[in-house]
């Protein structure tokens, strides 16, 4: 098991690398002056060279290049064009706030995505499974924008139940530490402040969590299903096991193979989907951080953004390759 782990580490640097290069090239191509934004349309001809040389992008791609890898081997990821602020302090201000939301959502879809999918599966051609399918197809179908968008005016607008934006309400008092307010709350024995988190999170993370938790129900579900077809589940049946045993102990286990599989690409593809919640909900995370820097042109934000999000779905896949181990002890890591 830990050679098969330090293999699989090993293979993370040529996929972060061709990550590195891919996105450093297509956003040189892409359209767009950094040094025209900073300055606006009306700067002179000099300005402009001015603020190219002093960025950096009157040098050839390939020195540019050179220049990114050896300060990225430093741990430096540069500084942002606009704030020229190191990039790197800015994720680790604004990373826990994408985390803490992808894990939220990630634990609502997965939650009731399976619960969904196992009732579904034990009760085919019901009227739960026929309205259980039906909605998955509408979750995946949904778009996040127009969701979050829909949530925010019944829930925020009309009913006034839950905050429309941020992490915190104005007058809270937190000191962060982590900056996973959720955890700098409990830490702190703060539980207006986690109330208050927690009640800000709600309607951003179940926005999030919607095309997961379709995907998660309709592959327990199949999954489920076969399983339960097994000669073993017949086997336990006939020796006069409660369903529920039969169904979770035996039927589930053997099921979770697969599930994880969707689950852990899900998160990785929740880290990427959180831009546009992040955008509709105002939330400080790297989602949004991101899309400003898209609008800016802020080459280095998206690099770092880029490079850490890739870092996070490869190694959410290296783990989940290890669970399948322990899940199912058929199987063998070599």
């Amino acid at each position: 098991m830990l050679g098969y782990i330090i293999r699989r580490a090993l293979l993370l640097i040529p996929t972060l690398f061709g990550v590195t290069l891919l996105v450093f090239f297509m956003l040189r191509l892409t359209p767009g002056d950094p040094a025209e934004l900073l300055l606006g349309e009306r700067a002179s001809q000099e300005a402009l060279e001015q603020m190219r040389e002093y960025l950096g992008l009157k040098k050839p791609l390939y020195v540019q290049y050179g220049m990114f890898l050896g300060r990225l081997l430093e741990g430096d990821l540069g500084e942002t064009i606009w704030t020229r602020q190191k990039v790197w302090v800015e994720v680790k201000q604004r990373f826990p706030a994408t985390i803490e939301l992808a894990v939220a959502a990630m634990v609502i879809s997965s939650f009731f995505g399976v619960i969904f999918g196992i009732i579904s599966a034990t009760r085919q051609y019901s009227l739960f499974d026929y309205l259980s399918m039906l909605g998955a197809l509408i979750g995946v179908s949904m778009p996040i924008f127009w969701l979050g968008l829909v949530l925010m005016l019944i829930f925020s607008l009309h009913l006034g139940l839950l905050p429309m934006s941020g992490r915190l309400s104005i007058g809270v008092d937190l000191d962060p530490v982590t900056n996973f307010l959720i955890l700098d709350a409990l830490l702190a024995r703060n539980w207006a402040a986690l109330r208050d988190a927690l009640w800000h999170l709600t309607l951003p993370a179940f926005t999030l969590s919607t095309i997961p938790m379709a995907i998660v129900a309709r592959m327990t579900r199949s999954s489920m299903l076969e399983v339960l077809r097994q000669d073993y589940i017949k086997t336990a049946r006939a020796k006069g096991l409660a369903e529920h045993v039969v169904v979770i102990k035996h039927g589930l286990r053997n099921a979770l193979v697969p599930v994880v599989t969707v689950v852990g690409l899900q998160f990785g593809i929740l880290m990427a989907g959180a831009i546009l919640t992040e955008t509709i909900f105002a939330w400080p995370g790297v989602g949004k951080w991101m899309y400003d820097a898209v609008m800016q042109r802020d080459y280095m934000v998206i690099q770092g953004g880029t490079l850490l999000i890739a870092t996070v779905f490869v190694v959410v896949n290296l783990v989940v390759d290890v669970l399948y181990a322990v899940i199912n002890p058929r199987i063998s890591v070599r």
